[in-house]
C-alpha cells in the first residue's frame, strides 16, 4: 500500500515557474566590407563573464502590520478549531471509551517524532539539491526516465528499510535516511514555487494531518481500518490519472479532468490514508505490547511521511494555480 503512494507521488510532478532560456544562434550569409581602420585585438573576456548562480527570493517580501497579523491569526485559529471540532464530531461519535495505554501512546509519539525528522531531512536535502542546480537538470530530463529512476530509487530504499531488522539500528537508520534523500531528489523542483506558497502549503499540510491524527488516536479501536481497501482503490485511480499528462495532448478537456482527479481526488484519498495509518499504528502498538510483533516505529513513520508528501504536493499545486489566476 505504501508503494502505491510512492507511485502517486512520482506521477504528480510540480510545474516550474521559470524555465531555462534556449540559446539563440545567428548565421550570416553575406560579407560586408569594413572601412579601413586599425583594429586593436579584443582581450580575452571569458574569464570576466560571471558564472550562473541559482538564487531564490526571500521567504518574506513584506511583513504585515500588527493588527493584520493578529486578525489573520485569529481567523486561522477559529477556522482550524472549527474544522477540528467538526471532524471530531463527524467521525468520532462515539469516541474511545478508555484512554490510550501508556505504551501505545509512547509508540505513537515516537512514530510522530520519526515522521517529523523524516520530513525535515527531506526539506533540507531538497533545498540543498535545488541550490546546487539539481532541479534544472531534473526538469530537463526525459519524464519517463525521471519517473522510472525515481520509482526505482524510492521503492528500493523503502523496501530495504522495511526489510531491515529493527534490532540492527545502524542499518535501519541508514536505509531510512537513504529513503528520505531519494524523496528529496524527486521533490527538489518544488522550490521553483514562491517561498510564501511553500510555507502556506506546509502549514496547511500540518493542519490536515494533525486533525486526522487527533481523530484517529481518539477514535475507537480499529474503527477506520476498514478504509484500507477503498483507499487503495482510490490511490490507484489517482496514480492512473497522474499518467494523463504523459500520454494525452496538452489542452484537451480530458487532460483537465484527469488533473483535477489527481489533485482534489488525491487530496481526499491521502487525507483518509492519514486517518487509516494512525489507527494501524495503534493496532501495531497493541500487537507489540502483547508480544505478537516487534516494535518498529521507523517502518510506521514511512507511511505517514508518504501521506505528508502527497498532501503537500497537491496543496502546493492548488495554491500555485490560484495564485496565477489572480
Amino acid at each position: 500500500m505504501a508503494s502505491a503512494r510512492i507511485l502517486s507521488t512520482a506521477f504528480c510532478r510540480p510545474q516550474a515557474y521559470s524555465k531555462l532560456s534556449t540559446p539563440v544562434t545567428r548565421s550570416f550569409n553575406k560579407f560586408h566590407t569594413l572601412p579601413k581602420r586599425s583594429f586593436r585585438p579584443i582581450p580575452n573576456i571569458s574569464s570576466k563573464i560571471p558564472r550562473r548562480t541559482f538564487t531564490t527570493d526571500p521567504a518574506i517580501l513584506q511583513r504585515p502590520d500588527r493588527d493584520t497579523s493578529i486578525r489573520k491569526l485569529l481567523y486561522a485559529g477559529t477556522l482550524f478549531g472549527g474544522a477540528l471540532l467538526g471532524t471530531h464530531l463527524m467521525f468520532n461519535t462515539p469516541s474511545r471509551e478508555t484512554a490510550l495505554h501508556p505504551e501505545d501512546r509512547s509508540y505513537l509519539n515516537q512514530t510522530f517524532a520519526y515522521t517529523g525528522a523524516g520530513v525535515l531531512i527531506i526539506g533540507i536535502a531538497s533545498k540543498l539539491a535545488h541550490n546546487a542546480g539539481w532541479s534544472y537538470r531534473l526538469m530537463s530530463m526525459n519524464p519517463w526516465l525521471v519517473m522510472g529512476g525515481g520509482l526505482a530509487l524510492s521503492l528500493g530504499t523503502m523496501f530495504a528499510t522495511r526489510a531491515t531488522n529493527p534490532d540492527n539500528t545502524f542499518a535501519k537508520h541508514a536505509w531510512w535516511t537513504a529513503f528520505n534523500v531519494s524523496q528529496a531528489l524527486v521533490l527538489a523542483p518544488t522550490f521553483f514555487y514562491a517561498p510564501a506558497l511553500i510555507a502556506r502549503a506546509g502549514l496547511y499540510t500540518v493542519g490536515v494531518m494533525g486533525s486526522m491524527a487527533f481523530v484517529g488516536s481518539t477514535a475507537r479501536e480499529d474503527k477506520f481500518l476498514y478504509l484500507g481497501g477503498p483507499l487503495l482503490a482510490g490511490v490507484a485511480v489517482v496514480a492512473l490519472s497522474g499518467l494523463a499528462p504523459l500520454v494525452l495532448p496538452v489542452g484537451t478537456r480530458a487532460l483537465a479532468w484527469t488533473e483535477s482527479i489527481s489533485l482534489y481526488g488525491g487530496l481526499a484519498v491521502f487525507t483518509g490514508f492519514t486517518l487509516y495509518d494512525v489507527q494501524k499504528i495503534l493496532a501495531h502498538a497493541r500487537y507489540a505490547r502483547q508480544g505478537l510483533m516487534k516494535k518498529d516505529v521507523v517502518n510506521e513513520s514511512i507511511a505517514l511521511e508518504l501521506d505528508f508528501i502527497n498532501i503537500f504536493i497537491r496543496l502546493l499545486t492548488i495554491l500555485g494555480r490560484n495564485d496565477r489566476k489572480r
